[in-house]
């Protein structure tokens, strides 16, 4: 089997590597597809090296059949088509406890912490293993775990049918946002600067505009009558964001903070307490988060051919992560992890 390990030093090894056989409470994934995320990216640019050492296989949005599995696994068999929730919980911190382990204190992350999807063969513990409907395409189910984080993301912020959603971002997340949030009965407005990504989603049907052509606070006030937006999503994770945030909720409306600050960014805490804002934090997602974005994915519901890029084979992995950090031309891009496993 071939494998892709990140090296540091934005080194890529595609090489062969003995896959690992499962032991009674885990199943070996026949890889088909891996979506490249801005995780993939962070690592790539060499930003987690405390967390993935001087060798890691990277990737976790991922789809597969089921190649074997071990004793104790009785609810799958060999050709499942699946897909992974890539957290690892301890089941012993106050948060596990508690019933949130996905949130668990001492949280591990396959594909950043443990061995990930870009290889042929991937053993994962039974536990994080969801089974899809056959009628899915694989290339599609490799969207699955992103669609879950906007699945967790709307669920948290609870959006409901009638009311005005403004999300912060544009990407592959915001987008999925987006489209999860008019599926549930929203209207949605999209701010994004950049014109790749606004041409696209206004393709898809979703209003979207630039902030730096458009008086955004006027707009969204424009919009709702004066009112301002029942629920803003800032997934930009740049301190213009939260700034922009706390300029568009209505009275006791909602701010989720979906994007991750790399430093603590200041808050106009005035705001809140003048319309009574409410700011929620949004995590990766739990399991009936993946349960409703395999469910949303197969309905047809959402365009997710749309969002594919492009895919590209595990050789191709490089020169991806190259194109998604430099010309901002892409939206999603796919590792083909059975293309060259013969």
């Amino acid at each position: 089997m071939i494998a892709a390990s990140y090296e540091r030093n934005h080194t890529i090894r595609i090489g062969e590597c003995e896959p690992v056989t499962p032991g009674p409470d885990d199943v070996q994934i026949r890889v088909a597809f891996g979506g490249i995320c801005g995780t993939d990216l962070h690592i790539y640019h060499g930003k987690m090296d405390w967390r993935t050492g001087e060798s890691r296989v990277i990737g976790h949005e991922i789809s597969g059949t089921v190649a074997a599995i071990g004793a104790n696994v009785h609810n799958l068999k060999v050709g499942d088509p699946v897909t992974v929730m890539p957290l690892l919980p301890c089941g012993n911190c106050p948060a596990c406890a508690a019933g949130h382990s996905h949130i668990c204190h001492n949280l591990k992350f396959l594909g950043i912490d443990a061995s990930g999807g870009f290889q042929s063969l991937w053993t994962v513990p039974a536990y994080t293993i969801l089974p899809l409907p056959k009628s899915l395409s694989l290339q599609h189910a490799a969207l699955i775990e992103p669609i879950a984080v906007a699945c967790h993301d709307i669920r948290l912020g609870r959006v409901k049918a009638g009311e005005f959603v403004v999300v912060l971002g544009g990407g592959p997340i915001g987008a999925l946002i987006a489209f999860v949030a008019r599926q549930a009965g929203a209207r949605v407005l999209v701010s994004e600067i950049n014109p790749h990504r606004l041409a696209a989603l206004k393709k898809l049907g979703i209003d979207a505009v630039n902030p730096t052509t458009v008086d955004l606070p006027a707009h969204v006030d424009a919009l709702t009558g004066g009112a301002g937006a029942d629920a803003v999503f800032e997934v930009t994770g740049h301190k213009s964001g939260i700034e922009m945030a706390t300029k568009l909720p209505r009275t006791r409306g909602r701010i989720i903070a979906v994007g991750i600050f790399s430093e603590p960014p200041p808050v106009d805490l005035f705001r809140f307490f003048w319309r009574e804002l409410q700011l929620i934090g949004a995590r990766v997602y739990e399991r009936e988060d993946f349960a409703k974005a395999i469910e949303l994915a197969a309905s047809g519901a959402l365009p997710l051919e749309s969002l594919i890029s492009d895919v590209v084979p595990l050789s191709g992995l490089r020169g991806a992560l190259d194109r998604m950090g430099g010309s901002g031309d892409v939206m999603k891009i796919l590792v083909n992890c059975a293309a060259e496993a013969m």
